[in-house]
């Protein structure tokens, strides 16, 4: 790749100017995801693709010998699992409404710093809890990391003062049940960070105004870039970006004051580019803060400190930020973000559809076993029931750990979620060192799910309305739309972006880097083949 050339924005993400309302599904409007692929040319290649695979396997079934019959799974009983059947009334549901937020942005930028003291601030971590962080960041000659110490809670995380796995704590206000994740800022934990985005709600992008950090986070290559982009494509909403650090000597104002001239700098270098990765300019929140003082974070920061800000604290932002609808009464759809063992089977994930309570009936996917909710806890205490938002722990009865991958689906009998070894996709190449040919392997992030794969085919290369300009192309490279079809190395649970997009959207990385983006179209299931092969 030439060194020279100057970085490819992915502009097909912008949206128009004004933002229209979050559908229940969470489908962004406007952007490149709204690719018309059932459009008669891009329809007909896919259904091509589809008839092709059948005749494949059709020929393979005729000169293969007869498979030996193999048990099938018992189907799950149908308890509560009708979207026009389910009760509301019956479910013991906070009023208090769920809202998660993902921090974003560079190493050292102040994420855990930020996280630590909104805890602090909301009575979530006690006096003597922050004195043993404090006794703790001493003996290690830093004690500004003793905030961050709340959530990065391994010792090697303390010991680098670096986050590598995605911290989680949860906060609750008047009206909101907030979940923080902090989400690393190092390149090498971007996968990390990808898991925490696609369970957020809200982003707040945290860049430091320290003179230097803001230029390397901002940099090419810098995370501040990368992770504005993936949360975007993650299926974040809304972003708030705070300004960290204006109380640094590097920035502070002769007088001791916050300086209005480094914040608008920061605003001005950032602000085109989060409009060019698809964030509406109109929606995104400034807020200017000091994370190791706590000023702004819940209380307004005094006048004689920052008399040019007459904005909200952050905690007043994100209180009055509007959550995204939910699908209440729709058929239960969690994706399995951590597992373990602890007197059982333990799962974690965010609810993405339906509401459930202890002791219902939901299937795990793709292999089928039927599990019973045993116990079920929200933000560490035990409850009798979550709704869609909720980052939900459960307890599961009939099924054992190991038999449970992350990325495996929860979901109601009566409308399992789809899984395949293949599916039709719409592709944007983003960034790639070289041409992107017919077997190129990667890793692809959906959902919670992290699985290896080949590209098939090149199906087509698409122009910026989605339609096919060439058909069978033989190579893409950044800059490219295409539509291609992928073969997994193990079944995964997807659903079409159409049908739900939550489980519809993607991202590719391979060397390190976020190669490219897209969205399912159509899939290639073990139920389009003749024999009806791997399907009980």
């Amino acid at each position: 790749m030439n060194p020279q050339a100057s970085e490819f924005v992915p502009s097909w993400l912008a949206q128009p100017a004004d933002e229209p309302k979050p559908q229940v599904n969470d489908k962004p409007q406007g952007s490149w995801e709204d690719d018309p692929t059932d459009s008669p040319p891009t329809e007909a290649l896919a259904k091509a693709a589809i008839s092709e695979v059948k005749s494949e396997h059709t020929a393979a079934a005729s000169e293969a010998p007869p498979a030996k019959a193999e048990p099938t799974r018992p189907k799950a009983p149908v308890e509560n699992t009708s979207q026009n059947e389910v009760d509301l009334g019956a479910f013991d549901l906070d009023q208090k409404k769920p809202l998660n937020v993902v921090l974003l942005g560079h190493v050292d930028a102040g994420k855990s710093t930020i996280s630590g003291h909104i805890l602090v601030l909301t009575g979530n971590v006690d006096e003597r809890t922050m004195e043993k962080y404090e006794k703790e960041a001493k003996a290690l000659g830093r004690e500004s990391w003793k905030f961050a110490f709340a959530l990065d809670t391994s010792e090697q995380e303390r010991a680098k003062g670096k986050t590598e796995e995605c911290g989680q704590a949860s906060f609750t206000t008047e009206t909101r049940r907030f979940t923080i994740l902090d989400a690393p800022g190092h390149k090498n934990y971007v996968p990390h960070m990808i898991g925490g985005a696609s369970q957020a709600d809200i982003g707040i992008l945290v860049i430091s105004a320290r003179k230097g950090e803001f230029e390397t986070g901002f940099e090419r290559g810098g995370q501040t870039r990368e992770h504005a982009m993936l949360a975007k494509t993650s299926g974040v909403r809304q972003m708030v970006v705070v300004v960290n650090k204006l109380d640094d000597t590097s920035v502070l104002n002769p007088d001791g004051s916050w300086s209005e001239e480094r914040f608008l700098e920061c605003k001005t270098k950032l602000e085109p580019y989060l409009k060019q990765v698809g964030w509406n300019s109109k929606g995104l929140v400034w807020i200017p803060v000091s994370g190791i003082t706590g000023q702004n974070l819940k209380d307004k920061v005094p006048s004689s400190t920052c008399s040019w800000y007459d904005g909200e604290p952050l905690l007043d932002v994100l209180e009055n930020l509007r959550p995204p609808e939910r699908l209440l009464s729709g058929p239960v759809k969690m994706p399995i973000s951590e597992k373990h063992k602890e007197m059982g089977t333990m799962v974690m994930g965010k609810l993405e559809s339906g509401v459930i309570k202890v002791n219902d009936r939901l299937v795990m996917m793709p292999n089928r076993v039927e599990v019973l909710i045993d116990s079920l806890q929200l933000e560490g205490s035990t409850a009798q029931a979550a709704e869609p938002g909720d980052v939900v722990r459960l307890r599961l009865k009939g099924i054992e750990e190991e038999d449970v991958r992350v990325g495996f689906v929860l979901c109601s009998s009566t409308d399992l979620v789809s899984y395949t070894h293949s599916f039709i996709a719409r592709l944007m190449v983003l960034e790639h060192k070289s041409i992107i040919c017919a077997g190129y392997s990667a890793v692809i992030h959906i959902h919670s799910a992290v699985e290896e794969f080949t590209v098939s085919k090149l199906l087509a290369e698409l122009d910026k309305k989605g339609k096919a300009k060439q058909k069978n192309p033989k190579f893409v490279k950044p800059g490219m739309r295409c539509l291609v079809q992928l073969k997994m190395s193990q079944p995964i649970c997807v659903e079409p972006y159409d049908v739900f997009p939550q489980l519809g959207r993607f991202m590719i990385r391979d060397e390190g880097k976020t190669v490219a983006v897209g969205t399912v179209a159509r899939l290639i299931s073990d139920s389009d083949r003749p024999d009806g092969s791997n399907r009980d």
